[in-house]
Protein backbone atom coordinates (compact mmCIF):
# COMPACT_ATOMS: atom_id res chain seq x y z
CA UNK A 1 0.00 0.00 0.00
CA UNK A 2 1.56 3.33 -1.03
CA UNK A 3 2.33 5.95 1.62
CA UNK A 4 -0.03 8.87 2.17
CA UNK A 5 1.32 11.89 0.21
CA UNK A 6 2.04 13.84 3.41
CA UNK A 7 3.82 10.86 4.98
CA UNK A 8 5.86 10.47 1.80
CA UNK A 9 6.79 14.15 1.98
CA UNK A 10 7.88 13.72 5.62
CA UNK A 11 10.52 11.22 4.50
CA UNK A 12 12.59 14.16 3.25
CA UNK A 13 13.67 14.70 6.87
CA UNK A 14 15.34 11.26 6.84
CA UNK A 15 17.58 12.27 3.92
CA UNK A 16 21.24 12.10 5.10
CA UNK A 17 22.07 15.60 3.87
CA UNK A 18 18.94 17.05 5.48
CA UNK A 19 19.95 15.41 8.78
CA UNK A 20 23.49 16.72 8.34
CA UNK A 21 22.19 20.29 8.15
CA UNK A 22 21.00 19.99 11.77
CA UNK A 23 24.62 19.67 12.94
CA UNK A 24 25.97 22.20 10.46
CA UNK A 25 23.25 24.62 11.62
CA UNK A 26 24.50 24.11 15.19
CA UNK A 27 28.02 24.94 14.04
CA UNK A 28 26.76 28.11 12.34
CA UNK A 29 24.66 29.32 15.28
CA UNK A 30 27.21 28.74 18.04
CA UNK A 31 29.66 31.65 17.41
CA UNK A 32 27.13 34.48 16.99
CA UNK A 33 26.17 35.15 20.63
CA UNK A 34 29.71 34.43 21.80
CA UNK A 35 30.85 37.64 20.10
CA UNK A 36 27.65 39.60 20.81
CA UNK A 37 25.22 38.99 23.70
CA UNK A 38 27.29 36.58 25.81
CA UNK A 39 30.46 38.62 25.29
CA UNK A 40 28.59 41.77 26.34
CA UNK A 41 27.56 40.05 29.59
CA UNK A 42 31.18 39.00 30.24
CA UNK A 43 32.54 42.50 29.55
CA UNK A 44 29.87 44.11 31.71
CA UNK A 45 30.72 41.82 34.61
CA UNK A 46 34.40 42.65 34.07
CA UNK A 47 33.63 46.33 34.56
CA UNK A 48 34.25 47.43 30.96
CA UNK A 49 32.56 50.78 30.17
CA UNK A 50 29.10 50.60 28.55
CA UNK A 51 30.24 52.83 25.67
CA UNK A 52 33.10 50.45 24.93
CA UNK A 53 30.77 47.44 25.06
CA UNK A 54 28.45 49.21 22.62
CA UNK A 55 31.30 49.89 20.21
CA UNK A 56 32.42 46.27 20.41
CA UNK A 57 29.03 45.18 19.04
CA UNK A 58 30.39 46.37 15.69
CA UNK A 59 32.26 43.07 15.36
CA UNK A 60 28.87 41.78 14.17
CA UNK A 61 29.23 43.89 11.03
CA UNK A 62 31.36 41.07 9.61
CA UNK A 63 28.11 39.19 8.94
CA UNK A 64 26.63 42.13 7.04
CA UNK A 65 29.62 42.57 4.72
CA UNK A 66 30.34 38.90 4.00
CA UNK A 67 29.36 39.39 0.35
CA UNK A 68 32.66 41.27 -0.12
CA UNK A 69 34.79 38.14 0.21
CA UNK A 70 32.21 35.59 -0.93
CA UNK A 71 33.81 35.45 -4.45
CA UNK A 72 36.96 34.05 -2.82
CA UNK A 73 34.96 31.28 -1.14
CA UNK A 74 33.27 30.57 -4.48
CA UNK A 75 36.35 30.33 -6.68
CA UNK A 76 39.62 30.31 -4.68
CA UNK A 77 40.95 26.77 -4.06
CA UNK A 78 42.67 26.15 -0.73
CA UNK A 79 46.06 24.42 -0.92
CA UNK A 80 45.78 20.71 -0.11
CA UNK A 81 42.35 21.01 1.55
CA UNK A 82 40.41 21.58 -1.70
CA UNK A 83 42.11 18.59 -3.32
CA UNK A 84 41.34 16.38 -0.31
CA UNK A 85 37.80 17.54 0.55
CA UNK A 86 36.40 19.57 -2.36
CA UNK A 87 35.82 23.33 -2.57
CA UNK A 88 32.83 23.59 -0.18
CA UNK A 89 34.03 21.23 2.55
CA UNK A 90 37.53 22.74 2.42
CA UNK A 91 36.25 26.24 3.22
CA UNK A 92 33.84 24.84 5.82
CA UNK A 93 36.62 22.98 7.63
CA UNK A 94 39.04 25.92 7.51
CA UNK A 95 36.46 28.35 8.90
CA UNK A 96 35.32 25.93 11.63
CA UNK A 97 38.88 25.27 12.81
CA UNK A 98 39.55 29.03 12.83
CA UNK A 99 36.40 29.63 14.90
CA UNK A 100 37.47 27.01 17.44
CA UNK A 101 41.00 28.44 17.70
CA UNK A 102 39.73 32.02 18.00
CA UNK A 103 37.28 30.98 20.75
CA UNK A 104 40.19 29.34 22.57
CA UNK A 105 42.03 32.64 22.16
CA UNK A 106 39.10 34.46 23.80
CA UNK A 107 39.01 31.84 26.55
CA UNK A 108 42.64 32.54 27.40
CA UNK A 109 42.46 36.35 27.30
CA UNK A 110 41.14 38.34 30.25
CA UNK A 111 39.55 41.59 28.95
CA UNK A 112 40.49 43.34 32.20
CA UNK A 113 44.17 42.60 31.55
CA UNK A 114 44.25 42.95 27.75
CA UNK A 115 41.01 44.09 26.11
CA UNK A 116 42.76 44.55 22.74
CA UNK A 117 43.53 40.83 22.49
CA UNK A 118 39.95 39.96 23.43
CA UNK A 119 38.66 42.23 20.66
CA UNK A 120 41.13 40.75 18.16
CA UNK A 121 39.99 37.19 18.87
CA UNK A 122 36.31 38.26 18.80
CA UNK A 123 36.85 39.80 15.35
CA UNK A 124 38.54 36.58 14.22
CA UNK A 125 35.54 34.55 15.44
CA UNK A 126 33.09 36.86 13.63
CA UNK A 127 35.07 36.85 10.36
CA UNK A 128 35.54 33.06 10.39
CA UNK A 129 31.88 32.56 11.34
CA UNK A 130 30.70 34.76 8.46
CA UNK A 131 32.98 32.77 6.13
CA UNK A 132 31.46 29.54 7.42
CA UNK A 133 28.01 30.96 6.62
CA UNK A 134 29.08 31.70 3.02
CA UNK A 135 30.44 28.19 2.48
CA UNK A 136 27.52 26.56 4.27
CA UNK A 137 24.89 28.38 2.20
CA UNK A 138 26.72 27.32 -0.97
CA UNK A 139 26.93 23.71 0.21
CA UNK A 140 23.22 23.62 1.11
CA UNK A 141 22.18 24.98 -2.30
CA UNK A 142 24.34 22.48 -4.19
CA UNK A 143 23.71 19.45 -1.97
CA UNK A 144 20.04 18.79 -2.83
CA UNK A 145 17.45 19.76 -5.43
CA UNK A 146 15.21 22.82 -4.98
CA UNK A 147 12.15 21.00 -3.58
CA UNK A 148 14.27 19.74 -0.65
CA UNK A 149 15.65 23.20 0.17
CA UNK A 150 12.76 23.95 2.55
CA UNK A 151 13.59 20.84 4.57
CA UNK A 152 17.30 21.76 4.56
CA UNK A 153 16.37 25.21 5.86
CA UNK A 154 14.16 23.68 8.57
CA UNK A 155 16.85 21.40 10.02
CA UNK A 156 19.41 24.20 9.69
CA UNK A 157 17.17 26.53 11.71
CA UNK A 158 16.59 23.85 14.35
CA UNK A 159 20.34 23.34 14.80
CA UNK A 160 20.94 27.09 14.74
CA UNK A 161 18.35 27.75 17.48
CA UNK A 162 19.74 24.98 19.68
CA UNK A 163 23.22 26.49 19.28
CA UNK A 164 21.93 29.97 20.17
CA UNK A 165 20.52 28.62 23.43
CA UNK A 166 23.79 26.77 24.07
CA UNK A 167 25.95 29.86 23.41
CA UNK A 168 23.59 32.12 25.39
CA UNK A 169 21.96 30.48 28.39
CA UNK A 170 24.32 27.46 28.23
CA UNK A 171 27.52 29.50 28.38
CA UNK A 172 26.16 31.62 31.24
CA UNK A 173 25.11 28.49 33.13
CA UNK A 174 28.57 26.93 32.71
CA UNK A 175 30.25 30.13 33.90
CA UNK A 176 27.90 30.38 36.89
CA UNK A 177 28.43 26.73 37.86
CA UNK A 178 32.19 27.21 38.40
CA UNK A 179 32.06 30.75 39.74
CA UNK A 180 33.02 30.79 43.44
CA UNK A 181 31.33 34.16 43.99
CA UNK A 182 28.81 36.10 41.90
CA UNK A 183 29.66 39.25 43.89
CA UNK A 184 33.12 39.76 42.38
CA UNK A 185 34.53 39.35 38.87
CA UNK A 186 36.57 36.21 38.23
CA UNK A 187 38.14 35.41 34.85
CA UNK A 188 38.25 31.62 35.41
CA UNK A 189 34.50 30.88 34.92
CA UNK A 190 34.55 32.65 31.55
CA UNK A 191 37.70 30.77 30.56
CA UNK A 192 35.91 27.48 31.26
CA UNK A 193 32.72 28.54 29.43
CA UNK A 194 34.51 29.69 26.27
CA UNK A 195 36.78 26.62 26.26
CA UNK A 196 33.69 24.40 26.31
CA UNK A 197 32.16 26.46 23.46
CA UNK A 198 35.38 26.04 21.43
CA UNK A 199 35.22 22.26 22.02
CA UNK A 200 31.61 22.20 20.79
CA UNK A 201 32.80 23.37 17.36
CA UNK A 202 33.85 19.72 16.99
CA UNK A 203 30.19 19.07 16.08
CA UNK A 204 30.60 21.05 12.85
CA UNK A 205 34.14 19.83 12.15
CA UNK A 206 33.16 16.15 12.41
CA UNK A 207 30.04 16.70 10.31
CA UNK A 208 32.12 18.39 7.59
CA UNK A 209 34.52 15.43 7.55
CA UNK A 210 31.61 12.95 7.31
CA UNK A 211 29.41 14.58 4.65
CA UNK A 212 30.08 14.17 0.93
CA UNK A 213 31.07 17.07 -1.29
CA UNK A 214 28.15 18.08 -3.55
CA UNK A 215 28.54 17.60 -7.28
CA UNK A 216 29.81 20.64 -9.17
CA UNK A 217 27.08 21.66 -11.62
CA UNK A 218 28.10 24.40 -14.04
CA UNK A 219 26.01 25.02 -17.15
CA UNK A 220 27.54 25.14 -20.61
CA UNK A 221 26.28 28.72 -21.02
CA UNK A 222 28.24 29.79 -17.93
CA UNK A 223 31.38 28.03 -19.13
CA UNK A 224 31.09 29.58 -22.60
CA UNK A 225 30.57 33.09 -21.23
CA UNK A 226 33.67 32.87 -19.02
CA UNK A 227 35.76 31.34 -21.85
CA UNK A 228 34.65 34.12 -24.20
CA UNK A 229 35.68 36.73 -21.63
CA UNK A 230 39.12 35.13 -21.31
CA UNK A 231 39.55 35.22 -25.08
CA UNK A 232 38.67 38.94 -25.08
CA UNK A 233 41.31 39.66 -22.43
CA UNK A 234 43.90 37.67 -24.41
CA UNK A 235 43.08 39.73 -27.52
CA UNK A 236 44.46 42.84 -25.78
CA UNK A 237 47.93 41.32 -25.91
CA UNK A 238 48.28 40.96 -22.15
CA UNK A 239 50.73 38.54 -20.59
CA UNK A 240 49.47 35.10 -19.59
CA UNK A 241 49.56 36.10 -15.91
CA UNK A 242 47.49 39.24 -16.46
CA UNK A 243 45.02 37.36 -18.67
CA UNK A 244 44.57 34.72 -15.94
CA UNK A 245 44.12 37.39 -13.24
CA UNK A 246 41.59 39.37 -15.31
CA UNK A 247 39.69 36.20 -16.25
CA UNK A 248 39.56 35.12 -12.59
CA UNK A 249 38.27 38.53 -11.49
CA UNK A 250 35.60 38.43 -14.20
CA UNK A 251 34.46 34.91 -13.36
CA UNK A 252 34.56 35.32 -9.56
CA UNK A 253 33.40 38.91 -9.05
CA UNK A 254 31.60 40.26 -12.13
CA UNK A 255 30.13 37.14 -13.68
CA UNK A 256 27.75 36.30 -10.77
CA UNK A 257 25.95 39.63 -11.24
CA UNK A 258 26.03 39.47 -15.05
CA UNK A 259 24.68 35.91 -14.93
CA UNK A 260 21.72 36.89 -12.72
CA UNK A 261 20.69 39.77 -15.00
CA UNK A 262 21.13 37.72 -18.17
CA UNK A 263 19.02 34.85 -16.84
CA UNK A 264 16.11 36.94 -15.52
CA UNK A 265 16.43 40.11 -17.67
CA UNK A 266 13.85 42.77 -16.62
CA UNK A 267 12.37 40.37 -14.09
CA UNK A 268 15.63 40.62 -12.11
CA UNK A 269 14.43 43.99 -10.76
CA UNK A 270 11.10 42.44 -9.72
CA UNK A 271 12.84 39.54 -8.00
CA UNK A 272 15.28 41.82 -6.16
CA UNK A 273 12.33 43.98 -5.03
CA UNK A 274 10.66 40.91 -3.54
CA UNK A 275 13.90 39.85 -1.81
CA UNK A 276 14.33 43.37 -0.38
CA UNK A 277 10.89 43.49 1.28
CA UNK A 278 9.82 39.89 1.96
CA UNK A 279 10.83 39.92 5.67
CA UNK A 280 10.01 43.61 6.24
CA UNK A 281 7.02 43.02 8.58
CA UNK A 282 9.00 40.73 10.89
CA UNK A 283 12.21 42.78 10.93
CA UNK A 284 10.55 46.15 11.61
CA UNK A 285 8.28 44.71 14.30
CA UNK A 286 11.07 42.69 15.91
CA UNK A 287 13.14 45.74 16.86
CA UNK A 288 10.41 47.03 19.17
CA UNK A 289 9.21 43.70 20.60
CA UNK A 290 11.33 43.73 23.78
CA UNK A 291 10.57 47.38 24.66
CA UNK A 292 6.88 46.54 24.09
CA UNK A 293 7.03 43.55 26.47
CA UNK A 294 8.73 45.70 29.09
CA UNK A 295 6.10 48.45 28.83
CA UNK A 296 3.32 45.88 29.10
CA UNK A 297 4.74 44.87 32.48
CA UNK A 298 6.22 41.48 31.54
CA UNK A 299 9.27 40.53 33.64
CA UNK A 300 12.59 39.48 32.14
CA UNK A 301 11.99 35.93 33.37
CA UNK A 302 8.56 35.80 31.72
CA UNK A 303 9.87 37.09 28.38
CA UNK A 304 12.94 34.83 28.47
CA UNK A 305 10.88 31.74 29.32
CA UNK A 306 8.25 32.39 26.66
CA UNK A 307 10.75 33.28 23.92
CA UNK A 308 13.26 30.54 24.73
CA UNK A 309 10.72 27.76 25.29
CA UNK A 310 7.54 28.42 23.31
CA UNK A 311 9.26 30.70 20.81
CA UNK A 312 12.03 28.25 19.93
CA UNK A 313 9.69 25.25 19.79
CA UNK A 314 7.27 27.06 17.47
CA UNK A 315 10.06 28.41 15.24
CA UNK A 316 11.43 24.91 14.75
CA UNK A 317 7.90 23.53 14.18
CA UNK A 318 7.14 26.32 11.70
CA UNK A 319 10.37 25.72 9.83
CA UNK A 320 9.64 21.99 9.62
CA UNK A 321 6.09 22.68 8.43
CA UNK A 322 7.42 25.16 5.87
CA UNK A 323 9.83 22.56 4.53
CA UNK A 324 6.99 20.03 4.28
CA UNK A 325 4.72 22.53 2.51
CA UNK A 326 7.36 23.38 -0.10
CA UNK A 327 7.49 19.67 -0.93
CA UNK A 328 3.70 19.30 -1.14
CA UNK A 329 2.33 22.58 -2.56
CA UNK A 330 5.45 24.19 -4.05
CA UNK A 331 7.78 27.03 -3.12
CA UNK A 332 5.70 29.95 -4.42
CA UNK A 333 2.45 28.95 -2.71
CA UNK A 334 4.32 28.45 0.57
CA UNK A 335 6.05 31.79 0.05
CA UNK A 336 2.65 33.46 -0.30
CA UNK A 337 1.32 31.67 2.80
CA UNK A 338 4.38 32.76 4.79
CA UNK A 339 3.91 36.39 3.71
CA UNK A 340 0.23 36.36 4.68
CA UNK A 341 0.91 34.79 8.09
CA UNK A 342 3.87 37.09 8.86
CA UNK A 343 1.75 40.19 8.31
CA UNK A 344 -1.41 38.79 9.95
CA UNK A 345 0.29 37.61 13.15
CA UNK A 346 1.60 41.14 13.74
CA UNK A 347 -2.04 42.07 14.39
CA UNK A 348 -1.97 39.74 17.39
CA UNK A 349 0.35 42.26 19.04
CA UNK A 350 -2.41 44.86 18.69
CA UNK A 351 -4.64 42.45 20.63
CA UNK A 352 -1.87 41.87 23.20
CA UNK A 353 -1.42 45.64 23.64
CA UNK A 354 -5.10 45.84 24.60
CA UNK A 355 -4.81 43.00 27.13
CA UNK A 356 -1.73 44.30 28.89
CA UNK A 357 0.10 41.96 31.28
CA UNK A 358 -1.43 38.62 30.30
CA UNK A 359 1.12 35.78 30.18
CA UNK A 360 -1.32 33.43 28.43
CA UNK A 361 -1.89 35.99 25.68
CA UNK A 362 1.89 36.50 25.41
CA UNK A 363 2.43 32.75 24.96
CA UNK A 364 -0.23 32.59 22.23
CA UNK A 365 1.05 35.68 20.41
CA UNK A 366 4.74 34.70 20.51
CA UNK A 367 3.93 31.12 19.49
CA UNK A 368 1.82 32.19 16.49
CA UNK A 369 4.37 34.81 15.44
CA UNK A 370 7.30 32.38 15.59
CA UNK A 371 5.34 29.62 13.84
CA UNK A 372 4.60 31.96 10.91
CA UNK A 373 8.21 33.20 10.88
CA UNK A 374 9.45 29.60 10.65
CA UNK A 375 7.15 28.84 7.69
CA UNK A 376 8.14 32.05 5.90
CA UNK A 377 11.87 31.48 6.49
CA UNK A 378 11.86 27.94 5.09
CA UNK A 379 9.94 29.03 1.99
CA UNK A 380 12.15 32.08 1.47
CA UNK A 381 15.39 30.11 1.77
CA UNK A 382 14.04 27.55 -0.72
CA UNK A 383 13.07 30.35 -3.11
CA UNK A 384 16.45 32.11 -2.91
CA UNK A 385 18.25 28.79 -3.35
CA UNK A 386 16.32 28.16 -6.57
CA UNK A 387 17.43 31.52 -7.99
CA UNK A 388 21.11 30.77 -7.61
CA UNK A 389 23.36 29.55 -10.42
CA UNK A 390 25.42 26.81 -8.79
CA UNK A 391 28.53 28.13 -10.50
CA UNK A 392 28.26 31.17 -8.19
CA UNK A 393 26.35 29.76 -5.20
CA UNK A 394 28.33 31.55 -2.50
CA UNK A 395 28.48 34.96 -4.16
CA UNK A 396 24.90 35.19 -5.38
CA UNK A 397 23.37 33.90 -2.14
CA UNK A 398 25.49 36.28 -0.05
CA UNK A 399 24.26 39.14 -2.25
CA UNK A 400 20.61 38.08 -1.85
CA UNK A 401 20.87 37.89 1.95
CA UNK A 402 22.45 41.36 2.06
CA UNK A 403 19.65 42.81 -0.11
CA UNK A 404 17.14 41.04 2.13
CA UNK A 405 18.18 43.03 5.22
CA UNK A 406 19.14 46.49 3.93
CA UNK A 407 15.71 48.13 3.54
CA UNK A 408 13.99 46.43 6.52
CA UNK A 409 16.90 47.33 8.83
CA UNK A 410 16.87 50.95 7.59
CA UNK A 411 13.12 51.35 8.14
CA UNK A 412 13.35 49.59 11.51
CA UNK A 413 15.66 52.38 12.66
CA UNK A 414 12.64 54.73 12.73
CA UNK A 415 10.37 52.34 14.63
CA UNK A 416 10.94 54.04 18.00
CA UNK A 417 9.88 57.45 16.66
CA UNK A 418 6.75 55.90 15.14
CA UNK A 419 5.74 54.33 18.46
CA UNK A 420 6.35 57.62 20.28
CA UNK A 421 4.13 59.47 17.81
CA UNK A 422 1.33 56.97 17.18
CA UNK A 423 1.37 54.36 19.94
CA UNK A 424 1.81 50.58 20.03
CA UNK A 425 -1.49 49.56 18.40
CA UNK A 426 -0.91 51.78 15.35
CA UNK A 427 2.72 50.62 15.12
CA UNK A 428 1.80 46.93 14.96
CA UNK A 429 -1.05 47.65 12.56
CA UNK A 430 1.43 49.53 10.38
CA UNK A 431 3.89 46.60 10.37
CA UNK A 432 1.06 44.37 9.16
CA UNK A 433 0.05 46.84 6.43
CA UNK A 434 3.59 47.15 5.03
CA UNK A 435 3.35 43.42 4.36
CA UNK A 436 0.62 43.98 1.75
CA UNK A 437 3.03 45.06 -1.05
CA UNK A 438 4.90 41.81 -0.36
CA UNK A 439 1.79 39.82 -1.29
CA UNK A 440 1.52 41.75 -4.57
CA UNK A 441 5.20 41.11 -5.38
CA UNK A 442 4.89 37.39 -4.63
CA UNK A 443 1.89 37.24 -6.96
CA UNK A 444 3.69 39.16 -9.72
CA UNK A 445 6.84 37.05 -9.45
CA UNK A 446 4.89 33.78 -9.49
CA UNK A 447 2.88 35.02 -12.48
CA UNK A 448 5.72 36.41 -14.59
CA UNK A 449 8.60 34.21 -13.58
CA UNK A 450 8.63 30.44 -13.66
CA UNK A 451 9.87 29.95 -10.15
CA UNK A 452 11.20 26.64 -8.87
Amino acid sequence: MPDHPWLAALKVYAHPRVIGMLFLGFSAGLPLLLVLGTLSFWLSEAGIARATIGHLSWVGLAYGFKFLWSPLVDRLPLPLLTRMLGRRRAWLLLSQVCIALALLGMANTDPVVDLTHTVFFALAVAFASATQDIALDAYRIEAVETEKQGAMAATYQAGYRIAMITAGAGALWIAASVDPSEATYDFYPWKVAYTVMAALMAVGILTTLIIREPEKKISSATTERELHAREKFAAFGLSDGLVSAAAWFYSAVLSPFIDFVQRYKWQAALILSLIAVYRISDVVMGVMSNPFYQEMGFTKDEVATVSKVYGVIMTIAGAALGGLLTMRIGVMRTLMLGAVLSAATNLLFVWLAGRGHDVGALVFTVSADNLSAGIASSAFVAYLSGLVNQAYSATQYALFTSVMLLLPKFIAGFSGEFVDAWGWANFFTGTALIGIPVLLLVWLVSRNHKAP
